[in-house]
């Protein structure tokens, strides 16, 4: 019996299915909203890849393992179905598992919440090639994630790792900050209800979905489009991530320095960027981003990066180490402080019209800039100041462009009513601007 692929993937998938079976990657996200059929195209790739290849077993992975037998093993069940391959697999129950009948290789069903069970995972026959994470946002942080794939990607030569998952309406979420930085071996895709055959959803679906998008449009853009809407706590909604190359760097005509003492818990940083004050851009690219680390090794540090003594600007509470620093030869000088400086310093940087980090020469500070947000207090409620913690490579930064924004400081003294559009209101102008002046979308525009 011949099945049609076509006729059991979305549209949106077909290229994502080319590049998987070409091994074009090993790490694959996938986020959407509801209806978007990613995990369907999971268990579909797993069944396919495991009957394709006979040293291939698969993990599949929940926070809970009590919620495996009605998402992941009933996903995977029904791709087999679909598939017309039900006489070449046994279902178990107890325990819950897949074993493809003409050669033994299974697929393992396990919980997060039981770290032993994960290592413990054993094959008889071949590795464990495809290892998928259902649901991913409910795993604690990368740190999880790392630990768990290094227990299970070992013994053979080619891996592939599925994330599917709603996307967080936090744009400081962790996965939603995970997938914003760039590794040459993933691939991270986006889709929705909206390319998927309506008669695969059924008219009720599409009816839900309509009537959420009338009464309630930011919950339609986060449920069924998969969105990050926010929670409206996020300070940074104007930062990308991508490489900036030597290239750009000989290029850049106006280079600051700004450096941010620590020691025995917080870390020192030292950070370069590069201001473009046309374009209103920052661009981010050297850091320097350690705990327990003396002055005179930060010197040394600072002194191969800045080989012509540029200033430095350095925090003033730390006058005996910016002395010290001195004496060692490097041309350092502490910022000005005040009350409100923190705040017209990040005000300042809120007001470029982008922040550009290379998170592969800058991780620390591209993993603070898109994780700082607002604390909230006992109600709920956002407190108006911003918090300081997590802020190491940002206050490094306001250092570095001080001068900058006490110039905005005096420009927002005499202009006091002028203020800078929300993170909702630049979402609002952004969707105007793609349906001719609509802030709604119409839910059936690319069919």
């Amino acid at each position: 019996m011949k099945i049609k692929l076509s006729n059991v993937i979305a549209p949106s998938f077909k290229k994502i299915h080319q590049d998987i079976k070409a091994d074009g990657h090993t790490h694959y996200w996938f986020g959407g909203g509801r209806g978007s059929t990613k995990s369907s195209f999971v268990a579909i790739e797993i069944i396919l890849g495991i009957m394709s290849d006979p040293d291939a077993n698969a993990v599949s992975l929940r926070k809970v393992k009590d919620t495996l037998r009605e998402s992941t093993y009933e996903q995977l069940s029904w791709a087999i179905d679909v598939l017309g391959a039900e006489q070449y697999w046994h279902k178990s129950i107890s325990p819950l598992g897949l074993t493809y009948i003409p050669t033994g290789q299974k697929i393992i069903f396990r919980g997060a919440d039981n770290p032993k069970k994960i290592k413990s995972i054993k094959f008889s026959k071949g590795y464990c090639k495809f290892i998928w994470y259902e649901e991913v946002d409910e795993f604690t942080g990368m740190e999880e994630i790392r630990m768990i794939n290094q227990s299970l990607m070992r013994g053979g030569q080619k891996f592939t790792v599925f994330y599917s998952y709603n996307p967080p309406k936090s744009s400081n979420n962790w996965v939603n900050t995970e997938v914003k930085l760039t590794r040459s071996d993933r691939l991270a895709h986006h889709s929705n209800y909206l390319t998927v055959p309506r008669e695969w959803l059924g008219e009720q679906f599409i009816v839900e979905a309509e009537h959420l998008k009338v009464t309630k449009p930011t919950s339609y853009e986060h449920e069924y489009l998969g969105h990050v809407t926010g929670t409206g706590g996020e300070v940074f909604d104007n930062v990308q991530i991508r490489p900036i190359t030597d290239e750009e760097i000989k290029e850049f005509e106006v280079v600051k320095r700004g450096l941010d003492f620590g020691y025995a818990i917080d870390p020192l940083s030292y950070n370069v960027v590069a201001y473009n004050r046309k374009k209103k851009q920052l661009f981010i690219f050297h850091e320097l981003y350690k705990v327990g680390l003396s002055n005179k090794a930060a010197y040394d540090h600072i002194h191969d990066e800045n080989r012509h003594n540029e200033m430095v600007l350095a925090d003033s509470a730390e006058p005996k180490s910016i002395h010290e620093l001195r004496q060692y030869g490097l041309r350092v000088k502490g910022v000005k402080k005040g009350p409100d400086s923190v705040e017209y310093g990040i005000k300042f940087l809120q007001s470029m019209e982008s922040i550009i980090i290379d998170d592969h020469r800058c991780p620390e500070t591209a993993r603070e800039f898109l994780t700082y947000e607002l604390e909230k207090d006992a109600n709920g409620n956002f407190k108006a100041k911003f918090a300081d913690k997590n802020n190491h490579a940002i206050d490094a930064v306001r250092y570095a462009m001080n001068d900058e924004a006490m110039k905005f400081k005096e420009f927002k003294k005499h202009v006091p009513d002028l203020d800078f559009p929300t993170p909702e209101e630049k979402r609002i102008k952004a969707i105007k601007k793609m349906t001719g002046g609509s802030p709604k979308v119409s839910a059936f525009t690319k069919w």
